[in-house]
Order: C-alpha cells, then sequence, then structure tokens
C-alpha cells in the first residue's frame, strides 16, 4: 500500500500525458534537455533560508506545518501585497517567520484562527475581495491542521512525524487524510492524484532539520514532481511542453485556469510525466537522480527575469498549489 501512493501519482499523470490534447510532450527533446540540467546539478539552489524562521526544534517543525498548511494561492498571487523584492511564496514565508519570533503558534492556536488574523499576520488588504478569499482559505486549512494535529496526534506536530516512521509516502498518507491537502483531480472518468503540498512537506522537512531528526526519510527519492504552476511554466518556454493554440492564448491573456478543468489537470500531469521521463534518461537512482532533484533546479529556474517576465504563468485559483 505504501508504495502503490506515489506510484499512483505516477501512473495517473502518465495516463493523463497520453490522453492529453491540449499539451503535448516533446518527448525527443528530453534527454538532451535533461543533460543540460544535469550540467547544473552541483548548482542546484536552496531555498532562502532568511525568510523562514528557525528556532527549537519544536517551534520549527511548527513553522514547517503552519507554513505547508498555507504553501498555496499562487493563482491569487497577482493581487497580494509583496513585501520589497520578494514574490508571493517568500512574503508569504517570511511573514510567518516574523509572527513565530513573537508567537510560536500551537495546534491549539490555529483552531481559533481567522481571516483578520491572517491578514494581520501577512500584512494585507482586508477590502481586497480577492485576497479577502485567499485569507479566508488560509485560516480554513489553518484550522483544519489544527483540528487534525490535535484530534489524531495530542495536539504535537512531533507525534505526526513520528507516526510516519521516516517514510515520506507515510506522510503523504497522513497528510492527505486532510480535504485540503487530498489533491485529487478527474479527468476523464479517471482520478488523477498529485499531492503536491504533502510531498513538498517532506521535502520541507528534510531540508528544515539537514535530513536528520524530523527531517530523517529513507524513501525521500520516491517523491514526485512537486506539480503546480512555475515548473510547467519553465518546461513551455524552454520547448519541452506545448499548449495548443487556444490555451497558450489564454495564459497569455492571464485568464484563471480553473482548477480540476482538462487544461489544468493536463499542464500538471504532463510536467510531472516530463520530469519523470528526465529522471530516467539521466539514470535514475543508479545515477543519484531524482525528480525532487530536477523539481529543485527548474523552480530556482523559474527565478530567473527571463521566465518571470516572457509570458505569463498559467494561474489557477486553488488550495493545492
Amino acid at each position: 500500500m505504501a508504495y502503490s501512493l506515489l506510484e499512483h501519482v505516477r501512473k495517473s499523470c502518465q495516463q493523463v500525458a497520453e490522453m492529453a490534447t491540449h499539451v503535448h510532450i516533446r518527448d525527443d527533446l528530453i534527454p538532451n534537455y535533461a543533460m543540460t540540467l544535469a550540467m547544473r546539478r552541483g548548482e542546484q539552489s536552496q531555498a532562502d533560508i532568511s525568510a523562514h524562521y528557525r528556532g527549537a526544534d519544536d517551534d520549527t517543525l511548527a513553522y514547517c506545518f503552519v507554513l505547508g498548511a498555507i504553501n498555496f494561492g499562487s493563482g491569487y498571487f497577482p493581487h497580494l501585497r509583496k513585501r520589497p523584492g520578494m514574490s508571493g511564496y517568500y512574503t508569504v514565508a517570511s511573514c510567518l517567520s516574523d509572527h513565530f519570533k513573537r508567537k510560536v503558534l500551537k495546534p491549539a492556536d490555529l483552531i481559533e484562527i481567522k481571516a483578520r488574523d491572517c491578514f494581520s499576520i501577512f500584512g494585507q488588504d482586508p477590502h481586497n475581495p480577492t485576497v479577502y478569499e485567499l485569507m479566508d482559505l488560509y485560516a480554513l486549512s489553518l484550522n483544519e491542521l489544527g483540528k487534525y494535529v490535535t484530534t489524531l496526534y495530542h495536539g504535537d506536530f512531533a507525534n505526526l512525524v513520528e507516526a510516519a516512521n521516516c517514510s515520506v509516502v507515510r506522510l503523504v498518507e497522513i497528510l492527505i487524510g486532510m480535504p485540503y491537502f487530498r489533491d485529487v483531480a478527474n479527468y476523464k472518468a479517471m482520478d488523477v492524484a498529485f499531492f503536491k503540498r504533502a510531498q513538498i512537506m517532506a521535502a520541507d522537512l528534510n531540508q528544515a532539520f539537514n535530513g536528520q531528526g524530523f527531517g530523517k526519510f529513507d524513501d525521500l527519492a520516491r517523491l514526485t514532481l512537486f506539480a503546480d504552476n512555475l515548473v510547467p511554466h519553465v518546461l513551455r518556454l524552454d520547448g519541452i511542453l506545448e499548449y495548443n493554440p487556444e490555451l497558450s492564448w489564454r495564459i497569455d491573456s492571464e485568464e484563471i485556469i480553473p482548477s480540476g478543468s482538462p487544461e489544468e489537470v493536463e499542464i500538471r500531469a504532463c510536467a510531472l510525466t516530463a520530469v519523470e521521463q528526465m529522471v530516467m534518461a539521466l539514470g535514475g537512482l543508479e545515477r543519484g537522480m531524482t525528480a525532487m532533484l530536477l523539481d529543485n533546479i527548474l523552480w530556482h529556474r523559474g527565478q530567473q527575469p527571463y521566465y518571470k517576465q516572457t509570458k505569463p504563468r498559467h494561474r489557477t485559483r486553488t488550495v493545492y498549489y
């Protein structure tokens, strides 16, 4: 069962890629493109630690879970009031870090959080209706996390991590018990799983604790691409993903692509499948190549001005990324 969970992500996304009509993977370009990424392997970037809270282990763990619970909203980020020089994600992460320096949020605190508290924590304008919607979703997600950990893990994030028993697959299984982490779409009568935020939680814990303690996982290599809207954008601009003319026009016109629509599912599934093909082209685990490593390289490539300024990426308002 543990093995089948992330394999279902891979297989269901591959099935979408094979049936897709809006998005096409340039399979012929995969080997050479993968090699260019592998050449940058030693240059892979790390997250900006200065934007993230680090304290005592239990407090750092709480920060990771709270940030993980609200690690979504890219479809709303154009409306977000951002800190100077920061993206939407780093604005949220750094604002939460500042709050944790004043007060560490525990599961009992999360149960009581309201949208108005989120406006205060993240420095947002309560009169902006789009941002209000996002802050309300943040509050609901934090409420959900607080109740879940309080009910099942005696109000202690450490108990949840210990229940995962050093397995990212088990951690994902635990997290998708919460609706906002249960990232599954329906495509042509088929359930397509991504579990982006549940998977990235494992990667974030691993990084925060340098692979030890709360960040020790024995099966980290099983993680897939963290399918969102940035890596597909990078792959589109680099020619690996091709969108049909109508979808390209809609994205370039900054039209919102509905969550769960065939187009949105195909974008994410084809990006995930393309990265799996790259892993195989580079020799897979035998050569130390993983989807998480390629995700890291591609995500940080997407921070470059070329990818931010050439064309818009697709925007979807969802709790899954």
